[in-house]
């Protein structure tokens, strides 16, 4: 399971997945030093510990390496998401209070969510159609 990202592998990680293309050191770097002062060794370091740490992979091009993402910005924030839930010793308390949390752009995005779910669930699976006895679905669902 992954672990959250430093400040420097998110800003890292955010130009590539933004970027949705191989990058160079180089080119992370330029779009860094817009906002602070930074080195190019430090972001060769960080590239390449996001490498070993199985976040992006790269490939040779004369004497630099491009750096491509292995997954989406998403998959990477419902991994840490799944991750803090599971560790939960009351699953169904930590999503109500996580739902109470949301804005409600939030709250519209996880309807849209749990509607795409649906619409894509085989039949007879539990996210098609009703809740499972006892489950209650998050504030505003369906509501």
């Amino acid at each position: 399971m992954p672990r959250q990202l430093g400040d420097l592998e998110d800003a890292v990680m955010t130009r590539v997945w933004q970027w949705n293309r191989p990058v160079t050191v180089r080119e992370v770097l330029e779009d860094l030093q817009r906002e602070r002062s930074i080195a190019y060794t430090t972001v060769m370091t960080v590239m390449d510990n996001l490498h070993q740490k199985g976040w992006v992979r790269r490939e040779v091009e004369g004497r630099a390496y491009r750096y491509t993402a292995v997954s989406t910005r998403a998959a990477y924030a419902a991994a840490l998401m799944n991750e803090a839930w599971s560790k939960s010793d009351n699953p169904a308390a930590a999503l109500v209070a996580f739902f109470g949390m949301m804005s409600s752009e939030q709250r519209q995005s996880l309807q849209d969510a749990v509607r795409m779910v649906r619409a894509d669930g085989p039949e007879g699976d539990p996210a098609e159609g009703a809740p499972t006895e006892g489950a209650e679905g998050p504030p505003e669902a369906g509501r």
